[in-house]
């Protein structure tokens, strides 16, 4: 194999493991009697997403044989990659790559409902999703025709001389599973238990911690799977070392200003925050920038993880508050401090206007998809569990297994 297809098929594994990190992650976070349904749903949509990726979700992207220009591309162009398979066996790598980014795009949305959502609406939901916004919209960015040439909207987008700098996601993964996730905990409501400060105690800390390891780990193909051999890995890479680092410090300040302790789910949300702004921006920050970054967004995120106390909506684990926050934080800080074109790095406004809309855009179109689904899937099968089976806990309910307690 040519040594791009090997490192593709190697960061593709890597990010294959974030999702089983992103399942101890959250489900280190949540009660004792529901870690299982919460990690249920991470390994759900690991067996839904890839597979609707290979029948269907690749072709989806626009790739030259566009339904709407730029926006939308036959699903059925090459069912099940079959003529791929036949003859461009090698280019398969990249849909390997591509696949694991869909899988966690869609079971990062999960942490927004947490405690309180069954098992096979959630299944619909996100097969539903990821057909209706992940797989289209990840051509926006990224859809390449035949030549190699991007044809996506937002990969063709920008003012002036500027394009949309959105390297690994920031908009198609972590905007659009954020506002994805806000629309599903409005139209939840509040968990019957658990939802304030004092009640939502993570039941196993050390699980979180491992799960947050998990995930900086295979961060680095994530960010860096897509990397060239002009060095320019090597500099994604460092970067996806400091600005977590730093997003760890920022957060756990802030903690200990507002509430006199720093904590260890404090340190594992830093690196998260951290991990979602230097997403889209890795490539086109120095690392002092990136440092700066990842102190930003620490810090913006361990003050917006709060604002769902006082406004009211039960983001159960603070998929608003990192991933919404921190990726319109990366998206957007690149207006001002992308090397040669931030406004404050060399450039003018234009980088800015170019970062905000398709963030907007993104944010708006999964939101409203996302709260379309969930109203029908809750008005029509259910969404939410039985209050019985929320207040004893949904693992034995739901699944028949979980922790025994008696």
């Amino acid at each position: 194999m040519e040594p791009g297809t090997i490192w593709l098929l190697v960061t593709a594994a890597l990010v294959l493991f974030m999702t089983p990190g992103l399942a101890f992650f959250y489900g280190g976070l949540v009660k004792a009697k529901s870690v299982v349904s919460m990690m249920m749903l991470s390994f759900g949509a690991m067996g839904l997403v890839f597979v609707l990726w290979i029948l269907y979700g690749f072709n989806m992207g626009s790739n030259g044989d566009d339904i709407i220009d730029g926006v939308l591309a036959n699903p059925f162009s090459d069912f099940a990659l079959s003529t791929m398979a036949a003859e461009d066996p090698a280019s398969l790598a990249g849909v390997a790559f591509g696949s694991t980014f869909a899988v966690i795009t869609t079971a990062l949305i999960s942490g927004a409902v947490a405690d309180r959502a069954r098992f096979f609406p959630w299944m619909v939901f996100a097969g539903l999703w990821a057909t209706l916004v992940y797989f289209p919209s990840q051509g926006w960015v990224w859809g390449l025709d035949g030549d190699g040439n991007l044809t996506g909207w937002i990969g063709t987008f920008g003012f002036g001389d500027t394009e949309v700098l959105d390297w690994a996601g920031g908009t198609v993964v972590h905007i659009s599973a954020g506002a994805a996730a806000l629309a599903l905990a409005l139209v939840l409501g509040q968990r019957k238990v658990g939802f304030s400060k004092e009640d939502s105690a993570p039941h196993n800390v050390p699980l979180v911690l491992i799960g947050a390891a998990i995930l900086w780990f295979g961060w680095f193909g994530f960010n860096a799977g897509a990397a060239g051999d002009d060095g320019t890995g090597a500099l994604i890479f460092l970067n996806t070392i400091a600005a977590p680092a730093a997003g760890v410090i920022g957060f756990l300040v802030v903690e200990h200003v507002k509430d006199g302790k720093a904590t260890a789910v404090g340190a594992a949300s830093g690196v998260v925050a951290g991990l979602v702004a230097i997403t889209p921006a890795c490539a086109n920050l120095t690392p002092w920038w990136s440092i700066v970054l990842g102190l930003v967004a620490g810090i913006a995120c361990c003050f917006a993880i709060d604002l769902k106390f006082t406004l009211g909506f039960d983001d159960s684990l603070d998929v608003v508050g990192l991933h919404l926050v921190a990726g319109f934080v990366g998206c957007l800080y690149l207006g001002f401090f992308a090397t040669d074109t931030g406004l404050f790095t060399g450039g003018g406004i234009d980088q800015l206007l170019t970062q905000i809309v398709p963030a907007l855009a993104v944010a708006v179109y999964s939101f409203a998809v996302a709260y379309a689904l969930g109203v029908a899937i809750d008005k029509t099968i259910g969404f939410r569990a039985r209050e019985e089976d929320e207040i004893a806990g949904i693992d034995l309910a739901l699944h028949g297994e979980g922790y025994k307690f008696d």
